[in-house]
């Protein structure tokens, strides 16, 4: 997801490190902190494979600031991840939501409307965060209030993203086809 993260980042606008760093941060917050360990080998494996390009520009010190932008390949590279997700990241919410920021990104609204749909079937399936001999447990079955929580909350959520998840699809559908949203 940082790979992703960075091509969308830098999809919209040259960046440097620092900044770069910053949006991601404040993309995923405090849930998945981005180092500079991780940053900035991603960066380089970027560059080296020619999706991002590097220059140098005079810095408010002495130092130059180390600049980023997005090639052509970079761009393409962005839209085919964004096209085809991995499960992982219609299944996981916090991926997910990487996904989505960059998702406008993606010029086909039929597109667009297949990748939310896949979350939307992902949503649909019975689950929960505790099993019982592989069964989902319910909410109403469990005496924990904690984890009664946890699954209360997560129930709303469901039913919030799942009506959200509804309604876009529809204008994407209707815009794709020309068509007006029912």
């Amino acid at each position: 997801m940082l790979e992703l993260s960075i091509l969308g980042f830098l999809y919209e606008e040259p960046l440097h490190g620092y900044e770069l760093k910053e949006r991601i941060k404040g993309l995923s917050g405090h849930v998945r902190p981005v180092s500079d360990g991780s940053l900035y080998p991603a960066i380089n494996r970027l560059i080296k494979a020619g999706l991002v390009a590097e220059y140098a520009e005079p810095g408010a010190g002495a130092a130059p600031r180390r600049t980023l932008s997005l090639m052509d390949k970079g761009r393409e590279a962005l839209r085919e991840r964004l096209a085809s997700p991995a499960p992982a990241e219609i299944s996981d919410t916090q991926r997910f939501n990487v996904l989505l920021a960059f998702l406008r990104h993606l010029d086909d609204p039929a597109a667009q409307a297949a990748v939310l749909r896949r979350r939307l079937e992902f949503l649909e399936e019975p689950s929960s965060f505790f099993y019982d001999k592989g069964r989902p447990v319910r909410m109403e079955e469990v005496a924990d209030p904690f984890r009664r929580g946890m699954l209360r909350l997560a129930r709303a959520s469901g039913r919030e993203e799942t009506a959200w998840l509804r309604e876009v699809i529809a204008e994407l559908e209707g815009a794709a086809t020309g068509a007006a949203p029912a």
